[in-house]
């Protein structure tokens, strides 16, 4: 004899909707492309006198709230946010390296607990006239 209410127990666990643990979750890409600011970078004396022109990229991987997507500004990682970010970092003095410009926003970016992996491009844009620029890509992860 099958035990009814056994069964609805059973059925309801197999049927319940169960929260994807967050490796499975899917991630939104969040990014910022080509933002071009005045950076005091450079290692050489001749770079300590005037500001360079560098381009930044963000490419944010973000794992958003569990649930249906909402219309609120404060369930999203916003760019507006990060742009900030980087500005306030450019700005707060000489750095020798782009790396060091690079390692300084990603960490910034990683403060946001959603954002799992962070992709920052820094380019110096007027180094060589025969290159478009120079540059490097790191990418760091939420540990």
């Amino acid at each position: 004899m099958i035990n009814q209410r056994a069964m609805n127990k059973l059925f309801a666990q197999v049927v319940a909707p169960v929260a994807r643990p967050a490796a499975d979750r899917p991630l939104t890409h969040v990014f910022v492309r080509d933002l071009v600011l005045d950076a005091m970078i450079g290692a050489y004396d001749h770079e300590r006198d005037k500001p360079q022109r560098v381009r930044v990229n963000l490419d944010l991987k973000v794992e958003l709230r569990p649930g249906p997507p909402t219309d609120n500004l404060a369930d999203v990682v916003s760019y507006d946010t990060m742009i900030a970010s980087v500005r306030e970092i450019v700005n707060a003095g000489h750095v020798n390296l782009v790396e060091t410009l690079a390692e300084r926003i990603a960490d910034r970016c990683l403060i946001d607990r959603r954002v799992k992996i962070a992709t920052v491009r820094v380019e110096k844009l007027d180094v060589f006239p025969e290159a478009a620029s120079i540059g490097v890509e790191i990418e760091r992860k939420q540990v």
